[in-house]
């Protein structure tokens, strides 16, 4: 009989963000001590930097080319089957509690049960604002993040509080159910994300620290590239900060990273009291990162690793305790929860698609290479990251030019070789590499076009302007 399901998401925790990834001050012992006990992934990727279209991947284990959620308008409503429906029509209760960013509550999304669930605002209709591209509108709401500062309490917090006391109640039921099939449970929290406020006893950690200052924040350090700069100019979030309140702001964002792992930290005590944790797999991972202010940039939306790379940690029923430097994906979350449950996964038909962890925890591919895409706001093209080895490449769809870094060599992104003759044969490889999972020229213009007539469906420009604007999903939209 295969195992049961305990699958914890955060949301915007960027990876370096924990003890347990190398941060230097970051507190997170709960994460810390059910990381020792399996497997991390220190290579582990969003499949696009960007709440809704993460969701979609995974949810139904494509990559956005594939499912087509472009952007913070084009959410997920159950219209590609997903791992949850497979298992629930299998006879497996697969429940959620917390944070979805899917369309709708009317939707069948899979679940046998949603509880306490997030959805779309706007009544379903999500952000589109960032479907607006030609001119790109400016941002007004950018100005709340600067503004909205603890310490304190929010309705995120709050949210998250509710989340985990009813994922802790439904585990605390399970010793009076009888199950037939392993189960699936999904607790979904919305911290860390913005509004960076954190309560009190989670800041108060960092009252005394010396918090680092934000790395290649100033005009001269920042990337000059075309794009980066047009998305600073709409994603100026900074612009708002100063030395004292950049600071601020990224003592909150520690203190809710802390936050949110002390919830996880009673979701997992309770599995423990509830006696099945040794039927157990339990993961934790985030939907995407956050900036804090490196290279000028605030939350997501950017192949930079702040925003592209997250926590990935599973442990439980014959995972074995180790470091994996395979390159994985959200994407692969598919896979692994039905290689969990049922000892077997839908098979993959190309090499980008989703693979179970397990597998990879018994055969390491470090050499495996990991695709994520951006068609969001702020940006006036489509661009596309590959990851392999030492090396992250980024394609900008039209005639932008690609970068390339050396991760090993340059972890801060601060020496883009794009365009260093040096390095073209590895350009040249990350490109092949690219092209045979996608065109990304053909995949850019059917982006756009998606995302031109859902802007024509809404009533245009001026109408979509007109709507409920927000720079963080509002709870009970």
């Amino acid at each position: 009989m295969g195992a049961n399901v305990l699958f914890l998401l955060s949301d915007e925790h960027a990876r370096s963000a924990l003890d347990t990834y190398g941060h230097p001050i970051v507190q997170t012992p709960a994460l810390d001590r059910f990381a020792s006990s399996g497997t991390i992934f220190d290579r582990a990727y969003t499949p696009s930097p960007i709440c809704i279209p993460a969701r979609a991947s995974l949810a139904t284990g494509l990559h956005v080319f594939e499912h087509r959620c472009w952007s913070s308008a084009q959410p997920y409503y159950g219209q590609v089957e997903s791992w949850m429906h497979r298992l629930r029509a299998d006879g497996h209760t697969v429940v959620c509690i917390g944070k979805l960013h899917f369309r709708s509550g009317d939707d069948d999304n899979g679940f046998t049960e949603e509880m306490l669930p997030m959805y779309l605002a706007n009544d379903g209709k999500g952000w589109p604002q960032g479907l607006i591209r030609n001119p790109l509108p400016a941002f007004a709401e950018a100005v709340e993040l600067a503004q909205l500062l603890g310490p304190g309490e929010s309705d995120y917090t709050d949210y998250d509080r509710k989340i985990t006391a009813a994922a802790c109640k439904w585990i605390g039921r399970l010793t009076k159910r009888v199950h037939n099939k392993p189960w699936v449970l999904f607790v979904s929290f919305v911290s860390p994300h913005y509004p960076l406020i954190a309560p009190p006893p989670f800041f108060d950690l960092y009252r005394h620290c010396e918090i680092p200052k934000p790395f290649a924040n100033s005009q001269s350090q920042r990337s000059q590239h075309p794009v980066l700069q047009k998305m600073l100019d709409f994603w100026n979030y900074d612009d708002y900060f100063d030395a004292d309140s950049r600071r601020l702001a990224r003592q909150n964002y520690y203190g809710l990273c802390s936050f949110v792992d002390d919830n996880i930290r009673q979701v997992l005590t309770a599995l423990d009291d509830s006696g099945q944790a040794r039927d157990t797999v339990v993961i934790y991972t985030s939907d995407h990162g956050e900036m804090l202010g490196n290279h000028g940039f605030w939350a997501k939306s950017l192949m930079y690793e702040d925003s592209v790379a997250v926590p990935m940690i599973i442990a439980g029923q014959n995972i074995p305790v180790g470091v994996n430097s395979t390159p994985v994906s959200l994407t692969d979350m598919a896979a692994t929860i039905e290689t969990a449950t049922i000892g077997s996964e839908k098979p993959a038909s190309a090499p980008w698609q989703s693979r179970a962890l397990q597998a990879f925890i018994t055969r390491p591919e470090d050499d495996r290479f990991i695709l994520s895409e951006y068609h969001d706001g702020g940006s006036p093209t489509g661009f596309f990251m590959i990851r392999q080895g030492d090396w992250k490449y980024v394609y900008y769809a039209g005639a932008y030019p690609a970068q390339l870094f050396n991760l090993e060599q340059d972890p801060e992104e601060t020496q883009d070789l794009g365009e260093n003759p040096d390095y073209a044969e590895v350009r040249a490889k990350l490109h092949g590499i690219l092209k045979q999972i996608l065109d990304p020229e053909a995949v850019n213009a059917e982006a756009f076009a998606d995302q031109a007539r859902l802007l024509e469906y809404l009533g245009g420009a001026d109408k979509v302007l007109a709507m409920q604007g927000f720079n963080h999903t509002p709870i009970g939209s």
